[in-house]
């Protein structure tokens, strides 16, 4: 049960009930995540343009790696409600649970290419430590690997945004939806 008081759906009046009929167009259903800030509605309108730019947006890393991203970060804050929302999203590309449990498991062992590999290792260790002394050497694998630097900013800004949300939800007490999958995830 959250923390705070919640309005939802049923109880949403104007601009309130403006957004979440927007959520629901544009998303495919209303999220846990969004309805904990419906005490300031255009919280979420912020949160939705930015994860919209950060997830969707053109970028030099494919959707499924920023998806892959999402879950890694997620995993390493033991944040339940992101790893199975972001899970759901990266079944879409994939369409192997077995792949992605060994990436929860032990994200080397699964088959990723060295590139994807080293995505996850820069989330993890941003994660856990952002100013850890190895943050360069990340970095430089990653343009050795040919990653450009966009879509090391790209993975950076997924890092940082999922470090944010799994923060909001862990904090508030955001409880995870019957069903975490549907959404709108091309």
């Amino acid at each position: 049960m959250p923390y705070i008081r919640v309005i939802q759906q049923e109880d949403a009046e104007g601009e309130l009930l403006k957004i979440y009929n927007n959520l629901l167009k544009s998303r495919g259903q209303l999220a846990e995540v969004h309805k904990i800030q419906s005490l300031h509605p255009k919280s979420i309108v912020a949160h939705m343009d930015l994860y919209m730019c950060i997830m969707f947006g053109r970028s030099d890393l494919m959707r499924y790696q920023r998806e892959m991203i999402a879950v890694i970060v997620s995993q390493t804050n033991d944040c339940a409600y992101c790893i199975a929302h972001h899970s759901e999203a990266l079944m879409h590309f994939w369409q192997d649970r077995s792949k992605i449990d060994v990436l929860l498991d032990d994200f080397e062992q699964a088959d990723i290419d060295d590139t994807d590999i080293a995505l996850c290792h820069l989330a993890r260790q941003l994660t856990e430590s952002p100013n850890h002394a190895d943050k360069e050497r990340n970095i430089r694998i990653l343009q050795e690997l040919g990653m450009t630097d966009r879509g090391i900013l790209d993975a950076t800004l997924v890092i940082a945004y999922f470090n944010f949300v799994n923060r909001i939800v862990l904090g508030l007490g955001v409880e995870l939806e019957a069903d975490p999958g549907g959404y709108h995830y091309d």
